[in-house]
């Protein structure tokens, strides 16, 4: 499993998991323009008001549309320092590929002993480049065709 991670339950997301997930997704997404505000009781039965800011109401609201497709979601700390194994699961790519990276210099890494590790947030900086290039080529390609025809 990547990096820190808790599963839910060892399984992907029972069908009342994800109609639950669903179903707060857009209860949240009703009320995201004027600060969504959440109420959960305690185990005193007393009422708490929770206002979720919008970072907050995004993330958590990612969260729920992946657990409501059924999708295994891993969190991931920006600050977690990763093994190789865990990095390459990251970007699904061979453990072999992603060291030649590490090698090249193209994703900033550590040595700890023998053993190299990646800071979470350098390798999602170099995932974001590597999508951003990725899509850029894409739309090139688009272009080029679309001239041909």
């Amino acid at each position: 499993m990547p990096a820190y991670a808790e599963e839910l339950g060892g399984r992907l997301p029972s069908a009342d998991e994800k109609a639950a997930a669903n179903q707060l997704r857009k209860i949240l997404a009703a009320r995201m323009a004027d600060g969504a505000k959440l109420r959960v009781r305690d185990d005193e039965k007393k009422s708490l008001e929770i206002t979720l800011t919008p970072g907050l109401s995004r993330l958590l609201m990612e969260l729920l549309r992946h657990v409501g497709r059924g999708d295994a979601v891993t969190l991931v700390p920006v600050s977690q320092m990763l093994t190789t194994q865990q990095a390459a699961d990251i970007l699904n790519v061979s453990r072999p590929f992603l060291i030649s990276l590490l090698k090249k210099g193209e994703i900033e890494h550590t040595t700890v002993g023998r053993h190299r590790r990646i800071k979470a947030e350098h390798l999602f900086a170099y995932k974001r480049a590597r999508d951003e290039r990725r899509s850029k080529a894409l739309s090139d390609l688009a272009e080029l065709d679309a001239e041909t025809l």
